[in-house]
């Protein structure tokens, strides 16, 4: 959608409860006013100050989850806005807004937002979208919880800039590490090049092995990591892979080089231990 004459903001997306976010080319997910919000056609709710394109039918909505998402076994809860979901087993929770998701087990959880996520066993908690969890607990227990969880991550290269490999590539997806958990992990990535003019051919390839364990305690993550190259054909100078912590979260960097068109992908396998124990 092109902007309206003398506005300097436009729709964005509309949100799965109806609301409407705008644009101004920078800065996404804004709200506006109500002759922005009635000048692009919708409706201004005055009473919450949100743009509207359409109220949310809850009962519809209720009626469709019945439909769409399969709950065999009891105690089992989906939240508002999930859907294709199924559950197997007792006492499992989809936290709401998650799409084509499957539990199998109990006392799991998928946290609100995540899509695509697979959680089996006991006590298990799928973070980050597109995860395959297998949680490693028995009952309810609330004190270390055990669970291993494996993401893929994807990105393309075109010189030397350190690039960030997202989850399924979905930018700004990565692993999150809750406070006083630790995780080993090991990453799997390989690079292909695919095109550009710099020395070297199409088909030359990189891949590598990095192994470590990451801590969070107090909000502060500490990496402690060994990477070994496993593979390597043709002009792969300056190709490199590194798994480092932005805030809460690991996030997998890759680096090209200039003129070569790369694709990276990478699986990650982590090993979790969430304690309520006091680690400081």
């Amino acid at each position: 959608m092109e902007y309206l004459r003398g506005f300097t903001v436009k729709p964005e997306r509309v949100t799965a409860i109806g609301e409407v976010r705008f644009t101004d080319g920078t800065n996404n997910d804004l709200m506006t006013n109500q002759a922005t919000c009635e000048a692009y056609g919708y409706t201004y709710d005055s009473a919450s100050g949100t743009c509207i394109s359409f109220k949310l039918n809850s009962n519809l909505s209720s009626d469709m989850s019945e439909i769409l998402n399969k709950n065999n076994g009891s105690g089992n809860t989906n939240e508002l806005g999930a859907n294709t979901i199924q559950v197997n087993g007792f006492n499992n929770t989809t936290k709401g807004f998650n799409n084509s998701c499957f539990i199998n087990g109990s006392n799991n959880e998928i946290a609100n937002g995540v899509d695509n996520a697979t959680v089996l066993g006991g006590k298990g908690k799928a973070t980050t979208k597109n995860a395959f969890v297998l949680g490693g607990n028995v009952g309810k227990t609330t004190k270390n919880i055990i669970q291993n969880s494996t993401v893929m991550c994807k990105a393309k290269t075109i010189d030397g800039t350190t690039t960030d490999s997202p989850v399924n590539g979905e930018a700004g997806v990565n692993f999150e590490i809750a406070e006083n958990t630790i995780v080993a992990f090991q990453s799997e990535t390989v690079a292909i090049r695919y095109g550009g003019t710099g020395a070297g051919t199409e088909g030359d390839f990189k891949a590598f092995i990095e192994t470590g364990a990451a801590r969070n305690l107090g909000g502060t993550i500490t990496v402690d990591k060994n990477r070994s190259t496993i593979a390597n054909v043709g002009t792969t100078s300056g190709w490199v892979c590194n798994l480092v912590a932005v805030g809460d979260y690991l996030v997998q960097q890759v680096k090209g080089s200039n003129n070569r068109s790369i694709m990276w992908a990478t699986t990650i396998r982590f090993t979790e231990i969430k304690t309520q124990e006091d680690l400081t």
